[in-house]
């Protein structure tokens, strides 16, 4: 376990998943919300969860519930900054993000972003950056808040102005970024979990 606080975003509106909230589907036994808490619970010191509405129906995994600071779904750097804010109240200096539907995340994501000496550091895999996974610098908040307030919504374009540091995972036997964002994709979870018990 780190001194690092994480985030788990799950404010958007899940259109490829035709609605509702994709993070409350299920791969296996569990929730792909209740895989992500499961894996990162052990890696930092606090969760919190980013999501919009009504936040009891989240109640059922006990974490605290950071809605949107800033209006109108504005993308997932308003979940970033509402968890900066979070974790400055805890006296954290650091603050991790995870995305909620992602139900392989690797048991090491933390100890090895956290080992970056950038402001920004996100994960990789495949050729591809999940810029909404990585460990975040809370001195950065004025600035991110300042930066969506003018309108900007692209994370990576954000983090580029700052320092990022990409950390690469392998993606085989799978990709530990996988997200569930379609039906589709919830089968390719199921035969991933069927073929890889401990993914």
């Amino acid at each position: 376990m780190t001194d690092i606080p994480c985030v788990i975003l799950a404010g958007g509106l899940a259109r490829r998943m035709g609605g509702g909230d994709k993070a409350l589907k299920r791969v296996g036994s569990q929730t792909i919300l209740g895989r992500v808490i499961g894996r990162m619970a052990p890696q930092v010191s606090h969760l919190a969860l980013n999501a919009n509405g009504d936040p009891e129906r989240f109640a059922e995994f006990g974490l605290p519930v950071i809605a949107d600071g800033i209006a109108d779904y504005p993308g997932p750097l308003a979940g970033i900054l509402a968890g900066m804010q979070w974790a400055d109240g805890l006296g954290a200096r650091r603050v991790a993000s995870v995305a909620a539907d992602g139900p392989f995340l690797p048991r090491d994501l933390i100890l090895r972003l956290a080992l970056a000496t950038t402001p920004v550091a996100t994960a990789a895999s495949g050729g591809f950056t999940h810029p909404v996974i990585g460990i975040f610098d809370v001195s950065l908040a004025d600035d991110l808040e300042a930066a969506l307030l003018a309108g900007e919504r692209k994370i990576d374009r954000w983090t580029a102005r700052h320092g990022v540091s990409e950390i690469e995972w392998p993606v085989v036997p799978f990709d530990p970024f996988f997200n569930a964002n379609s039906p589709d994709d919830l089968a390719v979870a199921e035969a991933v979990l069927k073929a890889y018990p401990e993914a």
